[in-house]
């Protein structure tokens, strides 16, 4: 068994590196760029990761304390809901993006979707500690560190995406727009190439759906 230290050093380290998954960075991109500051951007980030935290302690301490099983149909409808929810983030951001004047997203929109991006992962990070940590217990301090360092990351991967957008903005009065545009465009783009790889040939909709945890 991994001693404790290499255990929540593994654990940090990798909800570090979850952070800087695709679909993550498209969906705070979405919302990075309308942020007013880059200090506003660091907290989006950080609520981000704090609500894919609450799902992955929820869902993934269910299935390591009660041994929940996931079927391949309902892990890939929670992977599907990401796609769903990209689509309609970049919808948002195309509708913002037409106005001269749009409010920030509020708390809660970073803090929804992270729980929506946490539901789509829990199940494949609790199934990888289940296979190295036995104790259920570890297990959890394990997706504790897991999600403490998610939290860190994505609030390191906002202000990287809202630095560059802010000095833009500063020399450009409609870059703001510009850029919420484009964000929006790639996440509906993203989006749609998501649903469709998780609902196409022995996928979510097929009589023998196929699913691999990732």
């Amino acid at each position: 068994m991994l001693s404790a230290l290499s255990l929540a050093l593994l654990g940090f380290l990798l909800g570090i590196r979850h952070a800087v998954d695709p679909d993550h960075v498209v969906a705070i991109g979405t919302i990075a760029t309308r942020s007013p500051s880059v200090r506003r951007a660091a907290g989006v980030g950080a609520l981000w990761g704090v609500g894919h935290t609450i799902t992955i302690l929820v869902v993934g301490g269910a299935i390591v304390l009660l041994r929940v099983a996931i079927s391949p149909r309902v892990g890939l409808a929670m992977e599907f809901a990401v796609a769903v929810m990209l689509i309609l983030l970049g919808i948002l951001n195309l509708l913002s993006a037409r106005r001269a004047e749009a409010p920030a997203p509020s708390a809660a929109r970073p803090l929804l979707v992270g729980m929506v991006h946490g539901l789509a992962g829990s199940a494949a990070v609790a199934l990888l500690v289940l296979a190295v940590v036995p104790s259920p217990a570890w297990a959890l301090g394990y997706l504790g560190l897991f999600g403490v360092g998610t939290i860190l990351g994505m609030a390191l991967v906002t202000v990287l995406i809202a630095f560059p957008a802010s000095l833009a903005v500063a020399r450009m009065a409609t870059a703001r727009r510009w850029l919420t545009a484009a964000s929006g465009l790639v996440s509906v783009v993203f989006g749609v190439l998501l649903a469709y790889s998780i609902g196409g040939p022995d996928g979510l909709f097929s009589a023998a759906p196929a699913w691999d945890p990732r």
